[in-house]
C-alpha cells in the first residue's frame, strides 16, 4: 500500500504542477503579445515625435520663410536712407520738398516690412553686443562709456528674434 501511496502523491504532485504551469501561463502574457505590444507603443511615441516636429518645421517656416527676400529689402532701405541723407545738404526748396516724399516713402516702407515681423536694432548710444552689432572699429570720444555705440555705419535687422543682419558700429574706446 505504501506504494499506492506514493503513486497517488506522485500523480498529484504531477497534477498540481500542470494546474501551476497552466495558472501562470494564464497570467504571463505570451511572449509574443508582449512584443507586439512593445512595438505598438514604440511606434506611437514615434508619430507623436514626427507630429511635433512636423509642427515646429512648419511654425519656423511661417516664421522664417521670408528671411531672404527680407535680406534683400532692407538693401533697399539703405538705398532710400543714403538717398535721404544726401539729398538733405541740398538747400533749394524743391530738393526739401523731395526729401520730405522720399522720406516718407522710406518709413512707410519700413512699416510695412514691420508688419511682417521686421524691427531695425538700436544702435547709437547703446551698449556694444556682439550678438546683434559688428565692431569696424574703436574710437575715444569724450564723455562716452568704453564699448558704447557712438558711429553706425549700417544699421541691424531682426526678423521674428532671429539676427538678419548685423549693424556695423564704431564703438568708444576708453583710451586716446
Amino acid at each position: 500500500m505504501s506504494e499506492d501511496v506514493k503513486d497517488k502523491a506522485e500523480e498529484t504532485q504531477e497534477a498540481s504542477t500542470e494546474s501551476t504551469e497552466a495558472t501562470v501561463e494564464k497570467l504571463e502574457p505570451k511572449k509574443e503579445e508582449v512584443d507586439w505590444k512593445a512595438k505598438y507603443y514604440y511606434l506611437a511615441a514615434e508619430m507623436e515625435n514626427a507630429r511635433k516636429r512636423a509642427e515646429r518645421e512648419k511654425e519656423n517656416v511661417v516664421k522664417y520663410g521670408a528671411e531672404k527676400i527680407m535680406g534683400d529689402m532692407v538693401d533697399v532701405v539703405d538705398n532710400f536712407e543714403r538717398t535721404v541723407e544726401m539729398l538733405r545738404m541740398d538747400t533749394d526748396p524743391k530738393m526739401k520738398n523731395v526729401v520730405v516724399g522720399l522720406d516718407m516713402v522710406r518709413k512707410l516702407y519700413l512699416d510695412s516690412l514691420g508688419k511682417h515681423g521686421l524691427t531695425q536694432l538700436e544702435g547709437l548710444g547703446k551698449a556694444f553686443d556682439p550678438n546683434f552689432h559688428e565692431a569696424v572699429g574703436q574710437e575715444y570720444v569724450e564723455g562716452k562709456q568704453p564699448n558704447e555705440i557712438v558711429k553706425e555705419f549700417q544699421k541691424g535687422y531682426v526678423l521674428n528674434g532671429r539676427l538678419l543682419r548685423a549693424a556695423k558700429v564704431v564703438v568708444a574706446s576708453d583710451k586716446q
